[in-house]
């Protein structure tokens, strides 16, 4: 009798702690796959108003099964240019230099908490080198094939991503 005691036991564990892991996996298969940024937002802090981001954004930010995300954001129209950017140089214009500030990206380690609606960004690099390594915390919401981020940093406090899901038909 002991022994099937002992086998009820852990015949229990296991099954808690695989809903556990499941449940975990929930919130990253919601953020899993690649989304487009529809628009950026910043709220008036004197109408309570949001309006588009300076001239507007465009981008994609990707999220794993695993964990792993990417981001990049530029500015609506940055792919259409004629400057020319060698690759791995030091030498560039003035001009090619300025057009490059207006792209974003970086690559992160992300967490998932259902409970309080925050997903983690853990950078481990950025376009901006003393963004490396730093935590970065984004309230966010679902609508439909929708996702909102808001972030919740001082700097970019009263900004709102809105990201529409990718799909195969999506294509560009």
């Amino acid at each position: 009798m002991k022994i099937n005691n002992i086998l009820l036991f852990l015949l229990i564990i296991s099954l808690s702690i695989g809903c556990n892991q499941e449940s975990k996996q929930k919130g990253f298969n919601k953020f899993s796959g690649l989304w487009s940024l529809h628009i950026m937002e910043q709220l008036n802090s004197e109408t309570g108003e949001w309006s588009e981001y300076k001239y507007g954004v465009q981008g994609y930010i990707l999220y794993d099964d695993i964990g792993n995300m990417a981001v990049h954001i530029t500015a609506k129209g940055y792919e259409n240019t004629d400057l020319e950017f060698p690759f791995l140089t030091d030498t560039l214009s003035n001009e090619a230099l300025i057009h490059r500030t207006q792209s974003f990206v970086y690559f992160a380690k992300y967490t998932v908490s259902e409970s309080s609606q925050i997903v983690e960004h853990a950078r481990i690099s950025h376009s901006n080198p003393g963004q490396w390594n730093q935590v970065v915390t984004r309230k966010f919401t679902f609508s439909g094939d929708t996702l909102i981020l808001e972030p919740m940093e001082k700097n970019s406090a009263r900004m709102r991503l809105k990201w529409i899901k990718e799909s195969v038909s999506n294509k560009k």
